[in-house]
């Protein structure tokens, strides 16, 4: 044997030994008398009872935001798993999974269990983890925009995705005036209440299309490339509407409003044209000189004070977040960078921590008769006419075929996580019911379900087609 391993239990042996006399000469020192000594816990003082400490260590709010988070990622990718087998995109088996962990199934089956596992007091923690995780998907998001292909395709792009928007506004706001009596919280406008209602129904999900069109190899075909710009046009027009809205819902009176919709003017210029150009000269000197870290610090920077700057003049944060990546640098790898390190954190542990929290307030249950069920077939029909519809229709009048337009129209109906945000806005600030929230989470469900099978059945009618005409 090497002798030098032998000194291994000779350190350890000898210090230890010290350890132990010194902790025995300790022992017979006097007590300061104005040290304050917690008690023990009565439940400590048997072999039973430490089972006890080990139970109170769970309650902990650490503790327990660990085991939440645990939990929460184990069922996201179980149901994720299980929405791929279904030929769905893994966010449909999340948004479920939250859903099922909430008051719907969880705290209806095992209520007990459910305010163990959710208390009350601890969703905070985890509202704040899912903003966080929020914030750094729409900052990916933004980056994934191409502006520049907006640009290159914006006619009928443009026009498909604002027909998109607009028809399902319109709808949505003659939807709120006959629910507006019944399901609008107390002390909410007609106008706070229809403007959501609008811009809820106008979303469409351009990230879940994206890996919808690259899951089904479209990405480089006519389709794919019209459906990706259509919901990029869609996904920066909605976001300005919603910033929008927000800033009327929170300023409250009308010049309050213009005031905070100038100063989202002036914020959105800023970055644009000021900080765009600058933030694209120092990227390209700090990769040049290979000071990867200090950019990247730099854009976390900028992600965090334009997210601030955003909740400040009253627009929500999120927008900040999207913003920052819409004027992240093209000519450097820094986006590939970014998205690398970003991208696993805030999909695969913060954003099912989203779902969760909003699964937490989705009382299905609450749609305990049948009228309710009623509003919500109405709310299914506005959505689909609204967005599939009006897409499918204004495709087909910019040229497209009409197996290109339902396709369009199936894609751009999708709604994901993006109207899950929307919502959680809109609930957050008090605009929308439990009701209508639990109808509206069950609505984007529904139609982000619809995406695959739609798409499905044009690629089976075509090829029927195909095989009759031979």
């Amino acid at each position: 044997m090497n002798k030098r391993f032998l000194w291994y239990p000779v350190i350890i042996g000898i210090f230890a030994a010290l350890i132990w006399v010194i902790l025995q000469k300790g022992q017979s020192l006097p007590v300061n008398p104005h040290t304050v000594i917690p008690p023990a816990p009565a439940a400590a003082a048997t072999a039973s009872g430490s089972w006890w400490r080990y139970l109170e260590n769970l309650k902990h709010p650490l503790g327990l935001l660990l085991l939440q988070i645990i939990l929460i990622m184990l069922a996201a990718r179980v149901f994720g798993i299980i929405a791929n087998k279904l030929k769905q995109p893994a966010v449909v088996g999340e948004i479920i999974a939250g859903v099922l962990l909430g008051p719907s199934l969880l705290g209806w089956v095992a209520p007990s269990f459910s305010d163990f596992l959710f208390p009350a007091d601890s969703l905070k923690n985890l509202q704040f983890l899912s903003q966080i995780g929020l914030a750094f998907f729409m900052f990916i998001v933004g980056m994934e925009l191409d502006i520049s292909k907006i640009r290159n395709k914006a006619h009928d792009a443009v026009m498909i995705s604002h027909a998109s928007i607009i028809i399902p506004f319109f709808l949505g706001v003659w939807l709120a005036y006959f629910l507006f009596t019944q399901f609008a919280p107390a002390n909410v406008s007609f106008l706070s209440f229809a403007l959501f209602m609008g811009i809820a129904m106008s979303i469409t999900a351009f990230p879940v299309l994206a890996r919808i069109v690259q899951e089904r190899k479209l990405t480089n075909t006519p389709l794919g490339i019209m459906a990706i710009t259509c919901a990029a046009a869609d996904d920066v027009t909605a976001w300005c509407i919603l910033a929008v809205v927000v800033a009327i819902v929170n300023a409250g009176g009308i010049v309050s409003a213009l005031v905070t919709i100038l100063l989202a003017i002036v914020f959105v210029a800023v970055m644009l044209l000021v900080v765009r150009p600058w933030l694209n000269r120092t990227m390209q000197t700090q990769m040049a000189k290979g000071h990867q870290k200090a950019a990247v610090s730099l854009i976390f920077f900028m992600l965090l004070i334009s997210a601030w700057i955003a909740e400040v003049i009253g627009i929500h944060a999120l927008f900040g977040a999207f913003l920052a990546g819409v004027i992240m640098p093209h000519g450097t790898n820094i986006k590939q960078l970014l998205t690398d390190k970003l991208e696993d954190v805030s999909v695969l542990l913060l954003l099912p921590i989203f779902f969760v929290y909003t699964g937490l307030r989705t009382h299905i249950g609450l749609l305990n008769q049948g009228d309710l069920w009623v509003v919500f077939g109405m709310i299914m029909l506005v959505a689909v006419t609204g967005k599939f519809g009006g897409s499918t229709v204004t495709a087909r009048l910019m040229g497209q075929s009409w197996r290109q337009s339902v396709s369009i129209g199936a894609l751009m109906n999708t709604r994901g996580l993006m109207e899950l945000v929307v919502l959680n806005i809109g609930f957050d600030l008090g605009i929308l019911s439990p009701e209508i929230f639990a109808m509206m989470v069950l609505m984007a469900l529904a139609t982000t379900f619809m995406t695959g099978p739609l798409l499905d059945l044009v690629a089976f009618s075509e090829k029927r087609k195909g095989l009759l005409t031979t």
